[in-house]
């Protein structure tokens, strides 16, 4: 089966919606769209036996094969992984949004047709070895994530959290575009599969460093690295079972997955390595330090899944350092990276999940107004223990393990030689220390302030109860999982984690049995990372407990001195900027619009023809000037100078007339009497329409021209004719083909059955091409209409009102 189809079942599906939305009598949308990643999940994880062995399979479907240019779904470790998070993770969201969407009171049918469009996107991104169409898909996610994040549209909040996340991501999917394009020239092909395996012939190459940068901008505004974060937080006004796809297993995960696959193409260079490794330990504190300083629920998460992102990035930028060195502790960063990406997939979609229960039981996210809610929410209480310890990184949960990988590799950077790294890799481990620090603190912040203590005084909104069973299904799923693979890591290990890490590091592994990783939860007492986990654990419970003493220190910084405050800024004065330049030339008036494009036209042209030397005059093929020809061209001149020049409609029409019928002359004079047929009769019907239309024609008058906009319509008007006549002379000087004429002449007959070779021609040969044009003035015959009967009915209700 060609599965590449598979990418476009939800899309397909998504149309459908609409039409069965009201035929589903009462029935809750979700159950419906529910088999869709479900079908897709079950069908993907057929493929895990052929590819855990490092094996993969392609399937492809055509789209522009003149550029090279197709929807290739490549599926090997790294793919394959990434599709199942997609689908099964979207099943177990689309099983939670069915309880938790009131179908009475949402626009359901517009909910899951911009779901399916993102989980096609997604497929499309992670699927792709087409750059090309990775591109697509990725400004798909964009697109489909702005839909679905500014679902509640009537809230302001929504829709400014919608645009940011628009604006940002989009900024960087240009960018990587760019880059794209530079690796399409670079490498010869859009194949990211033949871009790797040509990557040594074109490493040195003057555009490598800037495609590097320009994919990293795309990678990291996608996942919301430092300083491009901010539209993350914003995006937490989508409803909850948005917030727990896009935080969980797909958008925030599509600049993870890119740069994991870019990684043997750009591990060579000193420049990829620092910033993927800096910038993700940045991000990694930023995200921490700052998720104790909301008070949202949906913030604290929201911060504390750009930590993580920041985490992940990083070991991938560690990792990299593999393609230089032989120690099997930087191949065991890449491992880490994929182990912690799936962790971080199950402890974070269970908690966005509990976040949304609590809101929807007690109607309220404030944790300041939280509490208490231990006894009376039990079964959420226990989910959101497990997913917080996870993500603190302690035991017996996933988080654990993979958080003492990532401490063991940011300890190994210490000893790597190259590029620095042994003066400044010191700051390392030291930073990640201090990021996992307040990771701890705000995974306790998040239970404890939520479940744990008394209840406020103050009653909440919602008198609050446990939710109802369908709505724990997906959570209680994940938290099992959290679980669950801290016990069998290995197995995870063996059919997910080192087939990926294969597909990132081909060069370095042909068999899976060559990743010797084997995950344990305990390695002595003499490793540093346990000594430093007891360290995080200590100084986190304090800081913890004395929470209140200290929290106050957030309000310091003032809140015009943030990036969010700089984005809003910068928008404000592009609006501004925008509006007064959009002032200068949106004037309202027709033929200013035509002087700006008749004149970019003038210069673009000329320079054109004379900065490639195309101006060439050539008049040896010249048809010879007779005393008719000359007569005609009198004629032609003193009837356009009597249009302009004329005072009266009548005057300007017969003028108007004068100047096709001498066009038709000048075809009779060089022997083409079907073009001077059809001029002849396209002029007289024209003629006869302006005089039938004659009583409703506006009147000459200058509507406001000085003498100064004269003299630039002469000016403009002038120059266009002048640019024709050269483009036309240089066309005619420099043909690089034989003419086409030839083949329509022996042709026109035989073939297309016609004596009349211009009618033949924009009938058979262009006839799309003229039955878009008969198309247009449809169109424009139908508005034209539909103007002439408003202007009746406001005739004949002023004349009832009288």
């Amino acid at each position: 089966m060609e599965f590449v189809y598979l990418i476009f079942l939800p899309m397909v599906v998504a149309l459908i919606i609409p039409l069965l939305f009201k035929k589903l009598n009462g029935v809750h949308t979700g159950w419906f769209v529910l088999f869709v990643p479900l079908v897709l999940f079950v069908y993907y994880v057929g493929f895990i036996r052929s590819i855990r062995d490092g094996g993969h399979a392609v399937s492809e479907l055509q789209w522009i094969p003149s550029l090279g240019i197709s929807f290739v779904s490549y599926l090997d470790g790294l793919s394959l992984l990434f599709t199942l998070l997609i689908t099964g993770i979207g099943a177990l969201v689309v099983l939670y949004s069915i309880f938790y969407l009131d179908k009475s009171r949402e626009k359901l049918n517009h909910f899951y047709v911009y779901l399916l469009l993102f989980m096609s996107a997604m497929l499309g991104v992670v699927q792709s070895d087409n750059m090309i169409s990775l591109y697509l898909f990725w400004e798909l996610t964009s697109i489909s994530s702005f839909l679905l994040i500014g679902y509640w549209n009537t809230r302001d909040r929504s829709r400014f959290g919608a645009l940011k996340s628009m604006m940002i991501t989009v900024f960087g999917g240009l960018m990587m575009l760019g880059g794209f394009v530079l690796l399409g020239i670079m490498g010869d092909t859009f194949s990211i599969r033949e871009l790797i395996a040509s990557s040594a012939s074109f490493i040195g190459h003057e555009y490598f460093t800037l495609a590097l940068i320009l994919i990293l901008l795309g990678a990291f505004t996608k996942s919301a690295q430092f300083p491009f974060y901010i539209w993350l937080p914003d995006a937490m006004e989508a409803p909850t079972p948005v917030s727990a796809y896009l935080h969980s297993a797909t958008m925030v995960k599509a600049g993870l997955y890119l740069v994991a696959r870019f990684t043997p193409i750009f591990a060579v260079s000193e420049v990829w390595i620092w910033l993927v490794t800096g910038i993700g330990l940045l991000t990694l504190f930023w995200g921490s330090f700052f998720a104790v300083k909301q008070t949202d629920l949906k913030a604290i998460l929201a911060f504390s899944t750009v930590s993580q992102l920041g985490l992940i990035m990083s070991l991938l930028g560690a990792g990299a350092i593999a393609f230089h060195s032989d120690d099997a502790l930087f191949r065991f960063a890449t491992f880490a990276a994929i182990f912690h990406l799936i962790n971080h997939a199950t402890f974070k979609g269970s908690l966005f999940m509990i976040a949304g229960i609590v809101d929807h039981e007690t109607g309220t996210r404030d944790i300041r107004k939280l509490g208490g809610l231990m006894s009376i929410m039990p079964v959420s209480f226990t989910v959101a223990f497990i997913g917080s310890m996870s993500m603190a990184g302690l035991p017996p949960f996933n988080g654990f393990l993979s958080k003492e990988m990532f401490l063991q590799s940011m300890l190994a950077l210490r000893h790597f030689e190259l590029f620095n790294f042994a003066t400044w890799g010191m700051l390392f481990p030291v930073v990640a220390w201090i990021a996992s620090v307040f990771t701890f603190i705000y995974s306790f912040y998040f239970v404890f302030k939520t479940f744990g203590g008394k209840g406020k005084k103050k009653p909440l909104p919602n008198t609050p109860h446990e939710a109802p069973f369908g709505m724990l299904i997906s959570p209680v799923i994940l938290a099992s999982l959290v679980v669950g693979i801290f016990f069998i890591p290995n197995v995870i290990g063996k059919y997910f984690v080192k087939p990926a890490v294969m597909a990132i590091q081909p060069e370095l592994y042909s068999h899976p049995s060559d990743v010797a990783v084997h995950v344990a939860a305990w390695h002595g007492f003499a490793s540093p990372e346990l000594w430093m986990t007891i360290a995080i654990v200590g100084v986190g419970a304090i800081l913890y407990l004395t929470l209140a003493k200290w929290q106050k220190l957030y309000d310091i910084q003032p809140s015009y001195l943030s990036l969010n405050a700089l984005y809003d800024a910068t928008m404000l004065f592009g609006e501004k900027g925008m509006n007064q330049l959009s002032r200068f030339y949106m004037t309202g008036l027709i033929r200013t619009y035509l002087l700006y494009m008749f004149a970019f036209i003038i210069a673009l042209t000329t320079a054109t023809l004379f900065i490639k030397e195309a101006f060439v005059v050539d008049m040896d093929s010249f048809s010879a000037l007779n005393a008719y020809g000359l007569m005609t061209a009198v004629i032609l001149i003193i009837a356009v100078c009597m249009v302009v020049l004329a005072k009266t409609r009548l005057a300007a029409i017969i003028a108007l007339g004068a100047v096709g019928y001498s066009v038709a002359l000048f075809f009779v004079i060089f022997k083409a009497p079907d073009l001077a047929l059809t001029q002849l009769v396209i002029e007289t019907v024209s003629v006869a329409l302006f005089l039938l239309a004659f009583k409703h024609l506006p009147a000459l008058r200058n509507h406001g021209q000085t003498n100064r906009n004269k003299v630039a319509n002469l000016i403009i008007a002038a120059g266009v004719g002048v640019t024709v006549a050269l483009v036309a002379l240089s066309a005619h000087s420099q043909k690089l083909l034989p003419s086409i004429s030839h083949y329509y002449k022996e042709t026109v007959a035989t073939e297309a059955g016609g004596g009349n070779i211009v009618n033949v021609i924009l009938v058979d040969y262009r006839g799309f091409d003229t039955l878009f044009e008969i198309a247009v003035l449809a169109i424009a015959g139908i508005g034209v209409l539909g103007m002439i009967r408003l202007r009746l009915a406001r005739k004949e209700r002023a004349d009832e009102n009288k």
